[in-house]
């Protein structure tokens, strides 16, 4: 009797301690961010973070598509005529062509000032200031959205916890300053991974790598002076939160949406620096929306997926590029999956052509009757896309999406067109080309192959990293001292200065030494034999 109680103690010792252990940690993910894009790549990393037992708060001004149990929402959202007023400047930048991303972010500065402006109105909302002035409330970790908007890291001092920047980036010049990662930039120009592996630079790529450069650090300081501003006039009212600068040098790590040993560019990374491209990704696609399920299952000539994102949408296309998009998809004998948003508009009727106003565009990706992607070029499609092995046509708008592009066309997995000049013709051919022609699928099959081969999965770095901060409370020893230094210092600028202040020392000395010597013997000794 007296065993059998013994045992029964020590398991339900076990079990006690068992318990405790699985308890999760408690998170929140401020993500205010106005792009759908973004805040899929955030909240992808939020789910993962849900399902592995955590709990997770998440700030967030649009509506989630991704969610899960343990997520608990906080929303504030957009009035409809801020609705309206973001449609309006999107629609206005898609009608504009230019593929430099420096005068694409010049152009979109005053949305941008839009969209600061809402992310820290959101964060100023009395349901969002109640997570820390409610003392009840704990929390293990923040994820912090990013943005270009470091001022909200200010509410990882407000809850006393660590900070994980979420990233929907490479490691690049906006966010390196925060972990300290080397800038590089004479072999990994700032925002351009369409260099050619197994190349290097040529003096051209060099310089203009540096001239972006140059750009980005005015960029950077115009940014940080926004950030200024928003975190005195989100945070102002507490005098004992630190000084701007002290602030944004407390990030534990990055999680970065990227893989560089498949997309490059290969460059050094602190550890600090995580990168988990393809987050968004699920290991088993879900099952397709019957509709969906029933039109590819009877695609016997295969399908197409065209999407242009989130953000533009059909009614910011000229009424004429529609037309003629329309044309030449409805004469295909592949079946094709069109995202629409009015569907009581639609661009026409064909029954081999299927409109949905939201599409699961991973999960239909993963079926193997699509044959073709036709994207904006946005890099969350992109990589869906490089991961199911599927070939492209880009219809590149603003932003990144042109570079990101022509990247994909270098690295032969499509071809890119104008969407602005779209032609029947040639969309028709694009589209005729890269179905008929394997070496597109061939290489993006093989890509995809390289990508998925990693030490750990997207989702397994993300759990391991975020657990690794919440268990150490932080991860200041993962900080290089770059952090830590201006920029005379980081680029031993004062060192040279030196350096060349004694070079220049000894140099006069070495010439008054000359002249003392030419004057006493040499000079002297001319004189005595004119004499």
């Amino acid at each position: 009797m007296v065993g059998k109680t013994s045992t029964f103690l020590l398991v339900a010792i076990a079990l006690v301690g068992f318990i405790n252990s699985s308890q999760g940690a408690n998170l929140l993910g401020i993500f205010p961010s106005l792009s759908p894009s973004h805040l899929i790549i955030q909240m992808s990393v939020a789910k993962v973070l849900a399902e592995k037992g955590h709990n997770v708060t998440v700030v967030t001004v649009l509506k989630p598509v991704v969610t899960h149990k343990n997520i608990t929402v906080v929303r504030v959202p957009l009035t409809k005529e801020e609705e309206k007023m973001m449609s309006d400047v999107i629609g206005e930048m898609s009608k504009t062509d230019n593929k430099n991303l420096l005068v694409n972010l010049i152009r979109m500065t005053g949305q941008m000032d839009f969209m600061f402006e809402k992310m820290a109105e959101a964060l100023k909302n009395y349901r969002v200031r109640d997570l820390y002035l409610n003392k009840d409330n704990k929390f293990d970790a923040v994820l912090s959205g990013y943005f270009m908007n470091d001022f909200q890291m200010g509410f990882a001092k407000k809850v006393n916890a660590p900070i994980i920047a979420v990233a929907t980036m490479p490691p690049n010049q906006l966010l390196n300053s925060l972990i300290g990662n080397p800038l590089e930039v004479s072999y990994v120009p700032a925002f351009d991974d369409s260099l050619e592996k197994g190349k290097g630079l040529t003096f051209w790529q060099r310089l203009t790598g540096y001239t972006k450069s140059v750009f980005f650090v005015g960029f950077n300081y115009l940014t940080e002076r926004r950030n200024r501003r928003l975190y005195k006039e989100v945070f102002g009212d507490d005098s004992t939160m630190p000084e701007y600068s002290d602030l944004i040098k407390n990030v534990s790590l990055v999680f970065f949406a990227s893989h560089a040993p498949s997309e490059g560019p290969i460059r050094p990374n602190v550890p600090a620096a995580v990168e988990i491209g393809g987050i968004q990704i699920k290991d088993k696609p879900d099952p397709l929306p019957q509709n969906m399920a029933d039109f590819l299952g009877n695609a016997t000539d295969g399908a197409i997926l065209l999407s242009l994102g989130s953000n533009v949408k059909g009614t910011h296309l000229k009424p004429d590029t529609v037309v003629k998009m329309f044309n030449v998809l409805s004469k295909l004998k592949q079946r094709v999956i069109w995202k629409w948003e009015d569907l009581e508009k639609t661009p026409g009727k064909s029954d081999n052509i299927l409109y949905s106003k939201w599409l699961p565009q991973d999960d239909i990706l993963a079926h193997p009757k699509i044959k073709l992607f036709i994207n904006h070029a946005g890099k969350g499609g992109i990589t869906e896309a490089q991961y199911h092995g599927k070939p492209m046509l880009s219809l590149p708008v603003f932003g990144d999406q042109p570079g990101n592009a022509d990247a994909m066309v270098k690295k032969g997995f499509g071809l890119t067109q104008n969407l602005l000049a779209l032609e029947e013709k040639p969309f028709r051919e694009g589209i005729l080309e890269i179905l008929s022609n394997p070496q597109y699928g061939e290489k993006v099959k093989t890509f995809s192959s390289l990508y998925r081969d990693r030490p750990m999965t997207a989702r397994e770095s993300v759990i391991y990293w975020t657990e690794y901060v919440i268990r150490h409370k932080g991860a200041v020893h993962l900080q290089s001292p770059l952090v830590h230094m201006n920029f005379i210092a980081a680029n031993n600028i004062d060192v040279y200065v030196l350096l060349a202040a004694i070079l220049i020392t000894l140099l006069l000395l070495f010439k008054v030494v000359v002249q003392f010597i030419y004057r006493k013997f040499i000079s002297k000794s001319k004189k005595q034999k004119t004499h």
